[in-house]
Parts: C-alpha cells; structure tokens; sequence
C-alpha cells in the first residue's frame, strides 16, 4: 500500500454543515432471511458519522443498495427493513422513501428537518447505478448540498452513487471509511512483525493479485478453503474430485515459486474433511495426508491443518484472514474456518493485531459469536483486497478529483 500515491481526500471533519442537505452513500447490503437483518454490523458501523451529521443540525438523505435486483423494483431487495433497524439503532425515527430519484423521493427529501434521517430505495431498482449514468447520478446529487463517502465496501466501484455524484456536489470520506483506510495503511503498510496471512474462499483466480502482493509482506502465508486444492494439484498432489481451477495451476505454481524465492513460508493444508456428495449429512472421512482420495471431495481442512493453523495465529503478531477453510455454510464442514475465528479472537486478548478482510469471513464470525472479539473487521472484502493489490478504489478516486 506505500506504493500507490496518496489522495488528499477531506474528511467529514472538515466540513461544516448546519441546515444542509448532506447526502451520504452507506453501505447497507447486509445479508436477509427474508425481511430480517440478519446481520447489522454494516449499519452499526456507519452510527459515528451520522450521529455527528445529527449533532451539526444536517438534513440526511442515506443512499445504499442491496442485493442484485438487476436494475427494476424488486420487494425481495428493499431497504424499507434497513430503514426500521437504523430507526432503532438511533433511537430516533428514520423516513423511508420508496424510490431513490422521481417525485416520490423529491417530496420525501423537501420534508427532512435539520437533524433529520431519510432514508431513500435501493440505487440498484435503477439500471442506471451500475453503469455509472450522468443524468442519474446527477438527479442522486440533486437531492444535496453535500456529499459524504461512507460506503467502504463499494468503494471499488465505478457506479453513479460512488463517483458520478462527486461530479455535481464538494464532498468528503465519513468516519468509517476513515477508520478502514487508516487502520489497513498502517497495520497492513508496516505490520508489527510476524505478519500471518490467511487466505481462504473457494477461488485462485479472485484472489490470485492479493496474493502475489501479500508476498511482499507477509511471513507466513497459510491457504485453505476451495483455492487450497488448485495450488495442491499445482504440486502434483492428487485432490479427487475436489474444486480445480485447470487455467489457475500454472500461477499457483508461480505463487509457490515466488515463496520459495522470498524465503516466506507457504503453508497448504496436510489433511481434510471429505465427502462423496456435498449435503449436510453426507459422511464425513478425514484424510491421513494432502492427497484426497479419486472418489471424495474436499470440504474443509482437517485437524491437523486446524492445529498448525491455529499455532501460526498464536505465534503471530499481526494476522490479517479472508476467506474461510471450508463450505462453512454446512455446519458439518465448519469446523476449520470455526477454529481460525477462535484462534484470531484468543490472539487479540494477548495484543495481536487482527483484520478480517469482509465477506464470508465476516459471516463465520458472527456464526460463531465473535463479533467484536478482532482488533479490525472490514465492511468490505472487495475494496480491501484491492487496496491490498495496491489499487486506488473509483471511489476515493472520484472525491479526490
């Protein structure tokens, strides 16, 4: 991350806005059952920046999307249950408009007092949100005077709410965004050494840059989960019928390699849980080695690999994880991503430094009661990995422009 060049981005701080309309793009894509949250943390997080929005007396008009509705009205994808849990967590009522731009959402905005909260629809029941649109982006814009960023985990992307606005209105990054960008930099830019990495998740391919970028600081670099069995096969060992990414193979032997260059321990998982057909209760075998046998499927690593996984946590000082061990979502094949969580919580009490990197981490820690228990979640997995890859997110691009 030293490597790409600094943004002068302002900061909500530095703004002042008493009686203006200060549109803010969150990031309230938290996962549904239904039309119940089933975690909050996305809003939670955003609390800091719009109770000090309240505070300085400004008209909040909150911009999110949710899901994929792929670009119309869809009621499985509406943020009117989002807008009663902010209610809650403000302790304060939250108006809901049910639409984004058009007369519905123009009266709704004409009607926030100062120290008020709207909030408006889903940006995705518009096609126009995800392809960057200037006239859409331009009637989002219209509704303020302001613009505060507070979307960490759709930074990295181009899209009408995240850079097109910054177009139309001066703007700033909000609390949140701050905290990710400042805590990533630091622990990530000059990590209090060791520096464990744990990468995880079904694919090489989603995570092959970060990867590679991760070789330049890391000391120990642990892979588990699906992507585990391509750089397996890339060593020649055979994985059964486990996932393969064929058109991967050669750039995790080339990961491999690079390790072994750098001197920077690589570590694969020594045994599994496997199965002939992946359902929750298909009978679980526990492999004796790295190979799997031609007729099962990798599920997770086995207790083994959860033993010297969780040894490296411990020996650690700063561990940054993404991406569990398994198909964590069958509890019979929790196991392994369950006893990281465990291992990172544990080492934050004795003052390692530990970031998960959003998504499906972020999942099996709220599944495993862990919440609160790391020294950093991220509330988005893609935008950290791309600030990991050294990239700069459209987002911050845009407000810096």
């Amino acid at each position: 991350m030293t490597e790409k060049p600094a943004l002068k981005l302002k900061r909500l701080q530095d703004l002042t806005f008493k009686g203006k309309r200060v549109l803010v793009r969150v990031d309230y894509n938290v996962p549904m059952n239904g039309s119940k949250i089933e975690d909050n943390a996305r809003i939670r997080e955003t609390l800091k920046t719009l109770e000090a929005l309240i505070a300085g007396g400004a008209k909040l008009v909150l911009i999110s999307h949710l899901g994929r509705p792929k670009g119309k009205p869809d009621p499985k994808y509406t943020l009117k249950p989002v807008s009663e849990e902010l209610s809650k967590l403000l302790k304060k009522p939250v108006a809901f408009a049910c639409d984004c731009v058009g007369p519905e959402a123009d009266k709704a905005v004409a009607a926030v007092k100062s120290g008020g909260v709207l909030l408006l629809e889903n940006l995705r029941f518009h096609a126009e949100e995800e392809v960057n649109d200037p006239a859409f982006a331009k009637a989002l814009a219209k509704h303020a005077d302001l613009f505060i960023q507070e979307a960490f985990g759709a930074l990295h992307r181009a899209h009408a709410s995240t850079a097109g606005v910054t177009r139309h209105l001066p703007g700033a990054i909000g609390f949140l965004v701050q905290k990710e960008l400042e805590f990533l930099d630091r622990a990530m830019g000059n990590p209090v050494r060791p520096f464990t990495a744990i990468i995880g998740g079904a694919k090489v391919s989603d995570k092959l840059a970060v990867l590679d970028k991760l070789l330049e600081r890391v000391d120990v670099l642990l892979i588990g989960g699906g992507m585990a069995y391509t750089f397996l096969a890339a060593q020649g060992i055979n994985i059964g019928k486990s996932l393969l990414e064929k058109d991967q193979v050669e750039a995790a032997k080339a990961i491999i390699e690079k390790s072994y260059n750098k001197k920077i321990e690589i570590l694969l998982p020594a045994d599994h849980l496997a199965v002939r057909e992946i359902k929750p209760d298909a009978a679980v075998s526990v492999t004796q080695a790295m190979a799997i046998p031609s007729d099962l499927i990798g599920v997770d690593i086995g207790p083994h690999t959860v033993e010297f996984f969780v040894e490296h946590v411990a020996k650690s000082k700063t561990v940054f994880w993404n991406g569990p061990m398994g198909i964590f979502e069958m509890e019979a094949f929790s196991k392994g991503s369950f006893a990281v969580a465990k291992a990172m919580a544990e080492a934050t009490k004795h003052g390692v430094i530990t970031i998960v990197g959003g998504g499906d981490s972020l999942s099996v820690i709220a599944k495993a009661g862990l919440v609160g228990t790391m020294s950093h979640c991220s509330t988005g997995g893609g935008a950290s990995l791309e600030l990991l890859e050294g990239k700069i997110l459209p987002g911050l691009a845009a407000l810096a422009s």
